[in-house]
C-alpha cells in the first residue's frame, strides 16, 4: 500500500487532497501543480495547509505566473461545483485568524480541520498536522531555524543535481535522502505519524489525512489509516480518492516524466 501508482491518470476523481505547495517560494513546483489541477477534476478538493508560504513572503517577495495559474485553477474548480476546503497550516497560519468568522472566498471554505467520508464509508479526519509537531508547537524559533536549514538544503540540492546532470546521472533528492538517513528525523516522522493516528482513533475516525512533514505515506498505524499527501516542493505528490472509495498516492512528476531540470516556461505577452 506504500507504493505510488504509475498507471494512467483518470480525468475525474471523487476527492483530491494536496498540501505543502509553499506558493511564494522558488522551490515550489507551481507549474507541475497547475498542470495537475488543469488535467484533473474532482467532486471534493482539500487544500491541507501550507499552500501559501507566509513565512517566506514576509522575508522576501517571490511570485510568478505559475503561482497565479495555481490559484486560477483552484478557483476554476470551485466555480465548476467542486467543494473546496482550505485548512491553513503553520506556514499560512495568518489565515487562521479568519477561521472564527467562517470565511469563504470565491467558493473556497476556510476550516481549522475537516471530516471526509469516502465512497466506501471510511471516516477521515483532515488536518494539516503541525499541532502534533512538538518543534513547531512549543519551540517556534527552532522551527524557523529548521525552515532555514531546509531551504539551504534545497539550494545545495539544486547545485548537487546540476553536477549529477553534467555527469549523466539522473535527478536524486539530497534533502529527501538526508531526512531519511538522519536517525532523529526518522524517529520524529514516526512519532508524528503515531500521534496523528492516535488522535484520529481517539475521536472515532477510521483514518487521518495530513501534510506538514513533506513525506507522502499511506499505511496502517495500529488499526488506523494514516495518509500523508506529501508536498509540491521535492516530490509533487497528491492523495486521491477514486469513485469506489479506493485511495491512491500519485507522484505527478514521476508519472508524467516531468523534469526538475527543465527551465520554467514563461508566457510571452500578446501584442496588439
Amino acid at each position: 500500500m506504500n507504493a505510488m501508482s504509475h498507471i494512467g491518470v483518470p480525468t475525474d476523481y471523487r476527492t483530491i487532497f494536496i498540501s505543502d505547495t509553499h506558493l511564494g517560494t522558488r522551490g515550489c513546483r507551481s507549474e507541475f501543480l497547475a498542470d495537475f489541477l488543469k488535467k484533473s477534476s474532482c467532486h471534493n478538493l482539500f487544500l491541507v495547509g501550507d499552500i501559501i508560504d507566509g513565512w517566506r513572503l514576509r522575508k522576501s517577495w517571490y511570485w510568478d505566473e505559475h503561482h497565479d495559474d495555481v490559484l486560477k485553477q483552484i478557483v476554476r474548480h470551485a466555480r465548476a461545483g467542486t467543494d473546496v476546503t482550505y485548512i491553513p497550516g503553520n506556514h499560512d497560519e495568518m489565515f487562521r485568524n479568519w477561521l472564527p468568522i467562517g470565511l469563504e472566498i470565491c467558493g473556497i471554505k476556510m476550516r481549522r480541520e475537516s471530516e471526509h467520508t469516502t465512497a466506501d464509508g471510511k471516516r477521515l479526519l483532515v488536518m494539516h498536522g503541525d499541532e502534533f509537531d512538538s518543534v513547531v508547537r512549543y519551540a517556534k524559533f527552532l522551527a524557523l531555524l529548521g525552515d532555514w536549514a531546509y531551504t539551504t538544503a534545497l539550494v545545495v540540492n539544486r547545485w548537487f543535481n546540476a553536477i549529477r546532470r553534467r555527469l549523466g546521472y539522473p535527478y536524486w533528492s539530497l534533502s529527501a535522502w538526508l531526512k531519511r538517513q538522519v536517525k532523529e528525523a526518522v524517529k520524529a516522522i514516526d512519532r508524528f505519524e503515531t500521534a496523528l493516528a492516535c488522535e484520529a482513533r481517539r475521536r472515532g475516525f477510521d483514518g487521518v489525512v495530513c501534510g506538514h512533514i513533506h513525506h507522502a505515506e499511506m499505511r496502517d498505524v495500529q488499526g488506523v489509516l494514516y495518509l500523508n499527501d506529501g508536498d509540491w516542493v521535492e516530490s509533487c505528490t497528491a492523495l486521491v480518492e477514486h469513485h469506489d472509495g479506493r485511495l491512491e498516492l500519485i507522484d505527478w512528476a514521476e508519472r508524467n516524466r516531468l523534469s526538475f531540470f527543465a527551465p520554467r516556461q514563461t508566457r510571452v505577452p500578446a501584442t496588439a
